[in-house]
């Protein structure tokens, strides 16, 4: 992960790993699960000839393409197999906005492009490990917002009856467990 810095936004280049694993279109699936294993990948982006990404292959894709099929690992290519195309974001969008993205289009991953080439993978186990930096984040920024309140704040005026003089008032405040009326309250600063 890069250094996230001093910005207002935690954008998908601070979270998307990079470099990222591509395998060639040609390639047998078994080779890309191998390269997956090896690599502990959930997902190895797929190129063409001009190394342009086209697809994706995840654990999912082996699974249900290779494995339910009951194909032959070391016989099927990676283009036959692969999700394609490859959905994409641009590095300098939102967090946020790439959550929204995956969640409206149900997916896990996205290719992070920019001038046209493939410099990083964001996936939703990305966006998961910034969630607990991003509530310290909103507690501390609530504790601060929390600290500008004053701790007692004014009373409201009550209206009702002098629990010292018994005359009626509008602006009635609670001092030493009684309700008492301005001109008391005056009296007892007085005394005091």
């Amino acid at each position: 992960m890069s250094e996230i810095g001093l910005r207002g936004k935690m954008l998908v280049k601070d979270i998307m790993s990079s470099p990222v694993v591509t395998a060639d279109e040609t390639e047998t699936v078994n080779n890309i699960a191998t390269k997956m294993s090896k690599e502990k990948l959930g997902a190895v982006i797929i190129t063409n000839r001009e190394k342009k990404s086209i697809g994706i292959i995840t654990e999912r894709d082996l699974v249900v393409r290779v494995i339910a099929k009951n194909a032959k690992p070391d016989q099927v290519k990676a283009k036959e197999i692969m999700t394609t195309p490859l959905i994409s974001i641009d590095p300098n969008t939102a967090i946020n906005d790439a959550a929204r993205k995956m969640s409206r289009l149900n997916i896990r991953r996205l290719g992070v492009i920019y001038k046209d080439d493939i410099i990083g993978i964001v996936s939703d186990k990305d966006l998961l490990g910034v969630m607990p930096e991003l509530i310290e984040i909103i507690q501390e920024h609530t504790r601060i917002e929390n600290s500008k309140i004053t701790e007692e704040p004014e009373e409201t005026p009550q209206s009702g009856y002098c629990d010292q003089c018994e005359a009626y008032s509008e602006s009635l405040k609670e001092c030493n467990g009684q309700n008492i009326c301005v001109e008391c309250r005056i009296e007892l600063e007085q005394e005091e």
